[in-house]
């Protein structure tokens, strides 16, 4: 399994937090403590040797992730509750939040826990039982049998994933839509993974309180936690998404699996109940024969079970909380990666073995050096070309889509291209020897006629031959990294789209401009 398809909302509510520097580094010498970071506080830091990690597994762990899937966005590991190492890739940045996708399952299903704690309902409760305006007139005998659980573990009898026919529903209603569908098999018969069923969920939850799983979760979870300014998507009717959608930062991440390495605890009280931290951690159903994949390992409620006695809850393109219980160590990642396996093998194969075994005074130059290196690759090239003094302040125009022209001005050591669609003209600029922050707005479609990612953007290019310039955008709070590729022929232009992950095709069709 490559990675998860959580859905076919594309919207991306990302708040305006401010592009933090980039800021690479090993935490200070401290004692090995519990996390006891409250609201506005960091967690506390310690060096990998002081926290028993091998500052060569975690260098070889990085090496690893480089090599295989082209590095990550962001990770954080935890030992006995203190950072005792963290990295983000430029231009990447501790103070943003960044996209979870299927992550947002597991904290919508600690939403459940809280409403299951305050009496509001058992996991034994029929689904019908909570919308019975938007139920069938006549319910079929399998829809009738779904229970809470069946939604919490993936069972809930659907021959395929739901949310494409849910989220499509024309008047808004998913819950009506998700309770229209044939329900082919018995529930608790069948594991399909099923972001419906976790929308499904969050919609109980906000039926139960009067209160979206955001609002619910936010005296419960956030703020004891220390979680900030976290957002969440909602469907047309107010709903949050709940199988998608959250958006948090990476050290967030890392404060949930510490809650849940210690079995629901903070700051010495419970606040997740430990009998649900049980609970949803543990193998509830059956997703495969275990063998070398993550993914087959068991299912609990929205949590997956790991290899080596590890759980985790992960999302599409590579964001993961893995909890270790028996190494007291939590590593949170996020990244825009197309196969997740091969990054939870690089911590199985790099980082794992070196957890608790070196000492306090392990030589962490290296590996101080290593992190503050660490950079999404940029294009490979020469910041000037002969071809850019041709072609600086043209303007050429398209006759397809909906790009009407773009011009390009080089300078320096940066590029601007201005790309118009009618009457609205948006500028990127990009660095060729370092990122150039920028916000891109959602009304630009331009190259791209599908619907993409905005907000915030870091841009860099190249000369990747004398009439080829290569533009690379991070966008910065998601996973995804965009590659344009300008080709200078005469009179023309061409530019080609390639997105780094997607759920569908990751190129759009080149479009070819000519000059005014």
């Amino acid at each position: 399994m490559s990675y998860d398809y959580t859905g076919s909302s594309r919207r991306d509510i990302l708040k305006g937090i401010a592009l933090g520097s980039v800021a690479l580094a090993l935490g200070e010498g401290g004692r090995s403590a519990t996390a006891q970071a409250g609201r506005g506080r960091k967690l506390p830091r310690t060096t990998a040797g002081s926290a028993g990690v091998s500052p060569e597994a975690v260098a070889a762990f990085i090496d690893a992730v480089n090599a295989k899937v082209g590095g990550l966005h962001s990770f954080m590991l935890l030992r006995h509750g203190q950072v005792a190492a963290e990295g983000w890739w430029a231009p990447y940045a501790p103070a943003l939040p960044h996209m979870l996708y299927s992550l947002s399952k597991s904290f919508t299903s600690t939403a459940v826990g809280f409403a299951v704690a305050d009496g509001k309902l058992t996991v034994e409760d029929t689904v019908l039982s909570f919308f019975p305006s938007e139920a069938p007139a006549n319910p079929e005998p399998n829809l009738a049998a779904m229970r809470v659980r069946h939604l919490l573990t993936m069972n809930t009898g659907h021959d395929k994933d739901a949310t494409g026919p849910t989220t499509a529903a024309k008047d808004g209603n998913w819950v009506k839509a998700f309770l229209s569908l044939p329900v082919e098999h018995q529930p608790g018969s069948k594991f399909v993974y099923n972001s419906a069923a976790t929308y499904m969920l969050s919609a109980i939850v906000q039926k139960l309180t009067g209160m979206t799983v955001l609002d619910y979760l936010t005296p419960r979870l956030f703020h004891p936690l220390g979680i900030e300014s976290p957002t969440w998507e909602t469907c047309p009717r107010g709903i949050n998404t709940g199988g998608w959608g959250l958006s948090v930062r990476t050290e967030d991440i890392a404060r949930f699996g510490q809650c849940y390495l210690q079995k629901g605890k903070w700051n010495g009280k419970q606040v997740v109940p430990e009998a649900w931290v049980s609970a949803a951690t543990t193998k509830q159903v059956s997703n495969g024969d275990g063998g070398e994949s993550d993914w087959t390992q068991g299912y609990g409620y929205q949590f997956w079970r790991c290899r080596h006695g590890a759980f985790r809850g992960d999302g599409a393109f590579g964001q993961y909380c893995v909890v270790m219980p028996e190494q007291d160590a939590v590593l949170a990642i996020t990244s825009g990666v197309g196969d997740m396996q091969a990054v939870l093998n690089s911590v199985w194969d790099h980082l794992l073995p070196g957890i608790g075994s070196t000492s306090a005074d392990a030589d962490e130059s290296a590996l101080k050096e290593k992190i503050a290196s660490l950079t999404v690759p940029p294009p490979p090239g020469k910041p000037v070309s002969p071809t850019a003094a041709r072609v600086s302040g043209k303007t050429y125009r398209f006759e397809q889509g909906s790009l009407r022209s773009a011009s390009f001005t080089f300078g320096g050591d940066r590029a601007t291209i201005a790309l118009r669609e009618d009457d609205s003209e948006r500028k990127i600029t990009a660095g060729s020897r370092s990122w150039v922050r920028g916000e891109f707005p959602r009304d630009i479609r331009a190259i791209w006629p599908a619907t993409r990612p905005a907000g915030k953007i870091a841009a860099r290019g190249a000369w990747t031959a004398g009439d080829t310039y290569v533009l690379r955008l991070c966008y910065v709070e998601t996973p995804y990294v965009e590659t344009i590729t300008c080709r200078f022929a005469g009179d023309e232009v061409t530019l080609a789209r390639k997105m780094n992950v997607s759920f569908g095709q990751p190129d759009a069709p080149p479009v070819t401009g000519k000059a005014v």
